[in-house]
């Protein structure tokens, strides 16, 4: 899997804005997209609460679309309950 720089600096900002309003989450992994590998699935913890989920996720849907227009890169966020078994970059690869 490939990540640009520019890639990696949208993939930092999307997660501090989602982190500063759901400080209970934490960052798993990137991954490629199951179906097409040029997307870029941002892998995090699942809040407990599903209505705080879904605020994340309307949250997170907001700024994945400007980030879409604004420089063509899909990502996705997802909330995950269980985190075992998920590859991809971590955090530190992400920000080195």
């Amino acid at each position: 899997m490939r990540i640009n720089f520019k890639q990696k600096e949208l993939i930092q900002q999307i997660f501090n804005a989602i982190r500063e309003k759901f400080p209970e989450i934490e960052f798993i992994s990137v991954t490629e997209g199951a179906e097409n590998p040029d997307d870029l699935w941002i892998n995090i913890t699942a809040p407990r609460d599903e209505d705080r989920e879904i605020e994340l996720i309307e949250f997170a849907g907001d700024k994945l679309t400007d980030i879409l227009l604004d420089y063509g890169y899909y990502f996705l966020i997802m909330p995950r309950k269980n985190t075992e078994g998920i590859g991809g970059m971590k955090y530190e690869e992400i920000s080195a």
